[in-house]
């Protein structure tokens, strides 16, 4: 199991940006996926980014435009830039590393992201 921590989470305004952070205790460069998840109360956790070696990034459509992913494998660490924040962004955002195609997802501790004027 690897360690995944995370920051950067808390209150933004509508419109608003906030930045999360997610640091692996394993080298990153050459696991197979990194990326973020969420889930709001009562509802199933979802996709929101997710960036693959050598594979490019996608992104689920409600945040396409607004996200960003990104990863710094020196310090094994993967970023998601979250411009114009709304409301409906509301979540425990979730770190997730897949160490190959084949393998689970493991999972931050998760940190929560409110979105409130």
């Amino acid at each position: 199991q690897v360690q995944l921590v995370e920051s950067g989470g808390g209150l933004a305004q509508p419109g608003g940006s906030l930045r999360l952070s997610c640091t692996a205790f394993v080298s990153i460069a050459s696991i197979y996926a990194m990326g973020w998840y969420r889930q709001a109360p009562a509802k199933q956790r979802e996709l929101v980014a997710r960036i693959i070696t050598g594979g490019g990034s996608d992104y689920v459509d409600s945040v396409k435009g607004r996200f960003t992913i990104s990863r710094d494998n020196a310090k094994n660490t993967v970023y998601l830039q979250m411009n114009s924040l709304k409301a409906e962004d509301t979540a425990v955002y979730y770190c997730s590393l897949r160490r190959s195609y084949f393998s689970a997802n493991q999972w931050g501790q998760g940190t929560q992201v409110t979105v409130s004027s």
